[in-house]
């Protein structure tokens, strides 16, 4: 990955607890390598992930999910990056959303009790990065790490 460019992480439904940890790991990675970071998500996660880092040090823009796809809709923004964070059918749609409308290169990050199969039924170009994480962030975090550089 290059430094100067934009990466988006696009947080789902807050209901497996590793994901706020991985996206506070990831934003906070891809910061020290010269990204401008935008985590954006609905309201549940976008608070705990402010109560979890109160002072903003791990990631500095978040943004509400339905205003980051109006604004990629109607090209006023875009980014370079997508990581798309699910663990269930709802998450999979935010993903290949984000795949229809954004020109970014796209990464499903899967996690869950069933990662494994919903890593299975993506359709749309995207790098996966599936771990069966829901408590332990280790298994996905090692998997981010081959990844992301």
């Amino acid at each position: 990955m290059t430094k100067g460019k934009k990466a988006l992480l696009v947080m789902g439904c807050p209901e497996v607890p590793v994901q706020i940890s991985i996206v506070i790991y990831l934003a906070h990675k891809l910061e020290k390598a010269g990204w401008d970071v935008t985590v954006a998500g609905t309201n549940a996660p976008i608070k705990l992930l402010k109560a979890a880092d109160p002072e903003s040090y791990y990631v500095k823009k978040t943004a509400d999910l339905d205003w980051m796809i109006q604004e990629i809709v109607e090209k006023r923004m875009d980014f370079d990056a997508c990581f798309a964070f699910m663990h269930s059918d709802a998450g999979m749609a935010y993903g290949a959303t984000f795949a229809a409308i954004s020109r970014a290169k796209h990464y499903a990050v899967v996690f869950g009790k069933n990662a494994e199969a919903l890593g299975e039924s993506i359709d749309y170009p995207a790098e996966k990065i599936v771990a069966k994480a829901t408590h332990n962030p280790g298994p996905l975090k090692s998997k981010i790490d081959r990844v992301v550089i």
